[in-house]
C-alpha cells in the first residue's frame, strides 16, 4: 500500500498533507515516509527470517542520516562505496560489523579507515585492490575479510547505465578468472576468504537474470570447495525494481524462496537493496513558477531543475507526476505538458507530455523520489540543495535543513596575490 494518497482531495504522506510542509519549508523538498522504508526492508526479512542472512541497505540509493538511523534500529547492515559513506553510517548508530565495503577504486586511505573501525567485509574488485588491502592489513598488523565480486556475464536487460553483470562493466572479477584469484586471495596471509559477492545491475523487474546470475555463482562455490576454499556466505547484490509507472511488480518473494531452494542452509545469504527500500518511499514537491506554449508544446517551469533530481536527465527516468491538490473530475483544461526547471540547459526536465491540470503557483509531487534524488544534487548554477523531511504517522521533522546560497561559498577564497597580467 501507498504511503502516498489523496484524502479530501489533498495528497498526503501518511497522516500529513504534502501542501502543508510545502507551504511550511518551501520548495523544492524533498518528503519521506518512514513506514513506507520500514516495510519495504522488513519484506527482505520477513522472507528470510528463517535462514542466516544480513540485509545490507545500499547507502548510496538515500544516505540521510534519519533513514540510515531507522534501518539500523532494525538490525539493517549497510553497502557503502566510501568513506564518507561509512561515516555517514557510523553517524547514524550503524553497527560497522554489519558494514560491507564495495566500489571499485577504494584509496589507502578509505582502506584504512574501514579496517579500524573493523567492518565486516571488504567486497574486492580487482587483483590489484587485493594485493593493496593486503599489504596495507599487515601494516596494521590486522587481517582483512574479503568476498570477491564476481561477474557473471548476465545480462540484467536494464538501462546501460544501471548493468553491472556483463564483461564490459567495470565491477567485478570475470567468473572465469575468479578461481585464480581466490586461491591468491587464500594464500595471502592477511586476507581472509569470507565469501561471494555478485551485483548485476539495477531495477530487474525479472527475477530471471538473478537466478542465472546465481546458477553461476554456486557452480564457482563448488569449484573453490574442491580446492579447499570454503565459503561462509553469498551476496547476491541488490537491483530489485520498483514500479514507477505501469511496469509489473517484482516477486521478491518468489525470488527470495528459489535462492533459498539453491543454496545450503549453511551458507549465510547477503543482499543489497537500495532503490527497492527507499525510491517508492519519497516524493520531491515543487511549485510551478510560469507556463508558457511554443507552438504546440506546452512548457510548466518550476523551481525544481535537474540539480535536483538529476535522474530524467541522466538516463530519461520515468517518475509520475501528481497535482498536491487532486483537480476536479469535469476540468476541461487539462494539456500535455513538459515539467522543466530554470536551470540553463536543454536536458533540464523532470517529466514530459504528461496530461495535467497547470496554473501558476500549483504544486507538484514528483513521485518515487526516495532513492538516487537528493543525493545526486549539486549546487549547478549555484542553487542551494533542497531540505528534506521524514514523515512518520502524523508527525513529521526537518532532517535535512535547505542550504542558504551564503554556505555555498564557503571554503573558497579570493586570490591574495598579484594579479597576472597579459604579456605586452
Amino acid at each position: 500500500m501507498s504511503a502516498f494518497t489523496y484524502k479530501n482531495n489533498q495528497l498526503h504522506c501518511e497522516g500529513v498533507a504534502l501542501s502543508e510542509m510545502a507551504q511550511e519549508f518551501g520548495t523544492p523538498l524533498y518528503v519521506y515516509s518512514a513506514a513506507a522504508i520500514l516495510e519495504s526492508f522488513q519484506r527482505y526479512q520477513r522472507a528470510l527470517k528463517e535462514r542466516s542472512h544480513l540485509i545490507c541497505y545500499a547507502v548510496k540509493a538515500n544516505s540521510n542520516l534519519a533513514v540510515l538511523n531507522l534501518l539500523a534500529k532494525q538490525g539493517a547492515g549497510f553497502d557503502i562505496v566510501s568513506e564518507g559513506e561509512l561515516r555517514r553510517v557510523l553517524k547514524a548508530g550503524g553497527d560497522p560489523s554489519k558494514v560491507i565495503f564495495s566500489g571499485v577504486g577504494k584509496t589507502t586511505r578509505e582502506i584504512r579507515f574501514a579496517l579500524e573501525k573493523n567492518i565486516r567485509c571488504f567486497n574486492v574488485e580487482s587483483k590489484m585492490e587485493l594485493e593493496r588491502l593486503n599489504n596495507i592489513a599487515a601494516s596494521m598488523n590486522t587481517v582483512a575479510p574479503v568476498s570477491i565480486r564476481v561477474n557473471p556475464d548476465v545480462d540484467a536487460k536494464t538501462h546501460p547505465y544501471i548493468s553491472t553483470g556483463l564483461k564490459e562493466n567495470k565491477f567485478g572479477i570475470d567468473i572465469k578468472e575468479a578461481p585464480e584469484v581466490y586461491t591468491l586471495a587464500h594464500q595471502l596471509s592477511h586476507i581472509k576468504v569470507h565469501g561471494i559477492d555478485c551485483h548485476i545491475g539495477s531495477q530487474l523487474i525479472d527475477t530471471q537474470p538473478f537466478i542465472d546470475a546465481l546458477d553461476r555463482i554456486i557452480a564457482l562455490q563448488e569449484t573453490l570447495s574442491q580446492v579447499g576454499i570454503e565459503i561462509k556466505s553469498l551476496d547476491l547484490g541488490g537491483g530489485v525494481g520498483v514500479v514507477y509507472d505501469d511496469e509489473d511488480e517484482p516477486d521478491l518473494e518468489g525470488y527470495i524462496d528459489q535462492v533459498k531452494a539453491k543454496v545450503g542452509e549453511n551458507i549465510e545469504l547477503m543482499f543489497e537493496p537500495g532503490r527497492f527500500i527507499s525510491a517508492n518511499a519519497g516524493v520531491m514537491l515543487t511549485e510551478v513558477q510560469y507556463t508558457k506554449q511554443s507552438g504546440d508544446k506546452h512548457f510548466a517551469i518550476v523551481d525544481a531543475a535537474m540539480n535536483d533530481n538529476l535522474r530524467p536527465s541522466l538516463y530519461s527516468a520515468y517518475q509520475q507526476v501528481k497535482p498536491l491538490k487532486q483537480p476536479a473530475a469535469n476540468s476541461d483544461d487539462n494539456y500535455q505538458w513538459d515539467i522543466v526547471g530554470p536551470v540553463c540547459e536543454s536536458g533540464d526536465f523532470l517529466a514530459k507530455d504528461r496530461r495535467l491540470s497547470i496554473q501558476p503557483g500549483d504544486r507538484l509531487a514528483l513521485m518515487s523520489s526516495g532513492a538516487y534524488g537528493f543525493v545526486m544534487s549539486s549546487n549547478y548554477n549555484t542553487r542551494g540543495r533542497a531540505a528534506e523531511v521524514l514523515v512518520s504517522g502524523e508527525e513529521y521533522q526537518v532532517v535535512r535543513e535547505r542550504e542558504e546560497l551564503d554556505s555555498l561559498f564557503e571554503g573558497e577564497s579570493i586570490w591574495q596575490h598579484a594579479h597576472p597580467s597579459l604579456a605586452d
